[in-house]
């Protein structure tokens, strides 16, 4: 609530009227996020050794990942402190779609949290179950998606569909966004999930694709620009660009301490975390279609997921060496440093493609 602490006596000092930007406040939000991640990323991951909370390695993965095994875990949560910290500190107290947003962040972080633990008591790679898992998610995501109608009430937010390219065609989908908005959100947690097979892979692609959503969310709330593109104006999405910034700060933050070799991983708590957040992010500023092209990199490995399995189970074929696709690879003969940057070098393509679609309109 810092905003309100300085903006108070910007009467008395004009300089501190400064704290009105959502621009100012989102460059606090990044610098705060990355300093809580440096400061107490070491002391974090002292604190998972201790309590011997490590990573555990499935056993059909690549070879050379076995000797991550016992790799402190559930580094999610430092990436959670991280964001809502700063989030807490630096976002309009009164603006309903920064604090579902952040809700969104930490319930699928706890759900991850669950999986995570699960995994650790167990001492395998297997913690809910697939049915306990997307029954959660997709509680999560109806819960966003109810509360999203209720903000239709008082005009904060509609039921529309923007869609790239057409900028006059705006399907209104009613009670049908609903669903809607559930498969985007929990499509994105999981697609984000399983991208976190390398060290700094998911970190370092959540970082552009945040980086993105930070420009996409601050275009959709001023209302001039949002015009000038051809976008939907969202009020109050100004602020949501200060909760991306402290995504970017808090990844950044992460990928310090999680580039190879990982000293720490993210684990479920994080990856859901961030895949959630920035599937609700999408759907509160009306993206919901262009999050295919930002996370054009999560939406390649989730589908090699797909086709694997549906070419396995239909025709008892492998299309990849193993997936997630980042695996085929590997086995392939690159090195996963190798893969993680070429891997990031795509995520930026995507990100940019994102970017050039609100003038190709």
């Amino acid at each position: 609530m810092l905003y309100y602490l300085f903006y108070a006596f910007h009467e008395q000092i004009g300089a501190l009227n400064v704290f009105r930007y959502a621009t100012f406040r989102s460059a606090l939000a990044a610098l705060s996020a990355l300093v809580i991640s440096l400061a107490c990323g070491p002391m974090f991951i002292r604190m998972l050794r201790r309590r011997q909370i490590g990573q555990e390695i499935r056993e059909e993965g690549p070879a050379s990942h076995q000797a991550k095994k016992g790799t402190p875990t559930m580094g999610g949560l430092l990436i959670l402190i991280a964001i809502a910290v700063p989030a807490l500190a630096w976002v309009h107290p009164l603006n309903p779609l920064a604090w579902l947003a952040l809700a969104a962040i930490i319930l699928f972080g706890l759900i991850g949290f669950l999986d995570d633990w699960l995994k650790i008591a167990k001492k395998h790679n297997l913690g809910l179950t697939a049915k306990a898992k997307f029954g959660l998610q997709l509680l999560v995501g109806a819960g966003i998606g109810g509360a999203l109608l209720a903000l239709t009430e008082n005009g904060l937010w509609d039921t529309h569909l923007q869609v790239p390219f057409l900028k006059t065609v705006t399907p209104d989908l009613g009670w049908l966004y609903v669903p809607f908005a559930m498969l985007v959100i929990v499509g994105s947690a999981n697609a984000v999930n399983l991208t976190d097979g390398l060290d700094g892979l998911a970190i370092g692609s959540t970082l552009i694709a945040s980086g993105t959503f930070a420009i996409l969310t601050y275009c959709a709330g001023n209302s001039k620009v949002a015009s000038y593109l051809g976008i939907a104006n969202v009020r109050g999405a100004d602020d949501l660009a200060v909760l991306c910034a402290a995504m970017v700060g808090a990844s950044l933050g992460f990928l310090w301490f999680n580039c190879h070799p990982a000293e720490v991983f993210m684990g479920d708590v994080g990856s859901m975390a961030l895949g959630g957040g920035l599937g609700t992010l999408a759907v509160l500023v009306k993206q919901e279609l262009l999050l295919a092209v930002v996370g054009g990199l999560f939406v390649i490995e989730a589908l090699s997921v797909i086709f694997q399995v549906a070419s396995f189970k239909l025709r008892r074929v492998r299309i990849f060496r193993m997936a997630p696709i980042h695996h085929h690879f590997e086995l392939g003969g690159w090195d996963e440093t190798k893969v993680v940057i070429r891997f990031w070098i795509v995520a930026l393509i995507f990100s940019l493609l994102s970017l050039a679609t609100l003038k190709l309109r």
